[in-house]
């Protein structure tokens, strides 16, 4: 963890590069810091995830509407203000890459950001962590 999925109307793979945009997404949620400078995600456990969905209705239809919609899931234990400047930060990575369609045409956006704080079975196994972590 952190998870970050984005699912969104399909038609935006065709006016945007989704990928870049999920690079993007990531390198932003790797540069957040906490109150004390300490990295908020690990760099081996950070994820973003993009889906078109396969079948969509957005708002009355009559329109050329599009959607994405960005689920943060992250564990427990940080800050109201690591929460703030954690949105914020990939808020403005999501409206600055979708700006030429929202110029364009209706589109929405929501970021939503959740803590998993109630897990009752988290299992990890990963082969990623030690390509990031240090030996003391």
């Amino acid at each position: 963890m952190p998870h970050l999925v984005l699912l969104y109307t399909p038609e935006l793979e065709q006016e945007t590069d989704v990928s870049a945009l999920c690079r993007a997404l990531a390198d932003t949620m790797l540069e957040q810091r906490d109150e004390a400078g300490k990295a908020v995600f690990p760099t081996g456990g950070t994820r973003v995830l993009a889906y078109p969905a396969a079948h969509s209705a957005v708002a009355d239809g009559k329109g050329d509407y599009g959607f994405c919609y960005a689920n943060l899931r992250m564990g427990s234990g940080r800050s109201p203000a690591v929460h703030q400047a954690v949105g914020d930060s990939l808020l403005a990575v999501l409206r600055a890459h979708l700006e030429p369609i929202l110029q364009r045409r209706p589109l929405g956006i929501t970021l939503q950001i959740d803590e998993s704080a109630a897990q009752v079975y988290d299992a990890k196994h990963s082969s990623l962590h030690p390509l990031f972590t240090k030996p003391t």
